[in-house]
């Protein structure tokens, strides 16, 4: 698999690049970044993926994030993919909804017409592009962790609970966490995989870990004055389910901070040595 490079800047000693190729699981080019702290020849290092929110692409972060120093500091790979296939043939929501179709894949392979032939972003992420990154980016397979915000809050949980020996850590800022349950969810769910609401489990945290899925524990951030907090939000959900299974979860509530990237770039730091601590050896 080749990837084409579309921009790299140096930061912190390491490198900043975001990359384009064809994808295989779209059917679509797919573009994304990787961030590349310094470090001696010949090491492997260890990767951190982040999985955006509705409406946005890698540059979100890569841009808002702030995350460089630390990861430089850390020696941490941070890798951030797109939020769902582009282009002009790829259907999107019929009004235009930011909430489902382009910007909005909710990581999920589609089965349902027009969307399965493109949004395929489940197999995307956790198959076709980890893959891509260890053959062009010197990543250590074995240490990799999962971090993600509203919708890829959503998607980094869920990842991680179904491959928890693939992922030493998971966190996430302002997470969709009971998806089937909410606005957002329930539009996206049904969208992609149908009204049969058996198929929506596999991609709800809150109903993974009351199907028995199990983790090492997560980090998860939430701001009080988030405007979504309450009705497609909910952490209280995952705070119950998490202290019902047994699942070690550090729930933060920040006062004062909403949903944007003031909140995100706030604490990403702290995530970002919690996983340093996950990945170490």
């Amino acid at each position: 698999m080749t990837i084409q490079t579309v921009s790299t800047n140096k930061s912190y000693g390491g490198v900043q690049g975001v990359y384009r190729h064809a994808s295989q699981a779209t059917g679509t080019d797919m573009v994304f970044s990787v961030y590349v702290p310094p470090h001696a020849d010949g090491a492997r290092l260890p990767v951190v993926w982040y999985l955006s929110g509705l409406t946005c692409t890698h540059a979100n972060v890569t841009e808002k994030g702030e995350f460089r120093k630390a990861c430089a500091e850390l020696g941490l790979i941070f890798v951030a993919p797109d939020t769902s296939p582009r282009g002009a043939d790829v259907p999107g929501d019929a009004n235009n909804a930011y909430d489902f179709g382009l910007g909005a894949g909710f990581y999920v392979d589609a089965t349902q017409a027009p969307f399965a032939r493109n949004y395929r972003m489940w197999s995307y992420v956790t198959d076709e592009l980890p893959k891509l990154v260890a053959e062009n980016f010197p990543v250590d397979a074995k240490r990799q962790s999962m971090m993600g915000h509203s919708m890829g809050g959503h998607g980094a949980l869920t990842v991680a609970l179904r491959n928890p020996h693939r992922y030493r850590a998971a966190s996430a800022f302002a997470p969709i966490v009971a998806p089937s349950l909410v606005p957002w969810g329930i539009k996206a769910l049904t969208g992609y995989l149908g009204v049969n609401k058996d198929a929506w489990r596999g991609h709800d945290t809150v109903a993974l870990i009351e199907d028995g899925a199990k983790f090492s524990g997560f980090l998860v951030d939430v701001g009080e004055a988030d405007n979504f907090l309450k009705e497609q939000l909910k952490p209280e959900l995952l705070e119950a389910a998490c202290t019902k299974a047994g699942i070690p979860l550090t729930l933060r509530r920040q006062a004062g901070y909403d949903h944007s990237y003031y909140f995100i770039s706030t604490v990403i730091g702290d995530h970002l040595h919690w996983h340093a601590e996950k990945l170490k050896g």
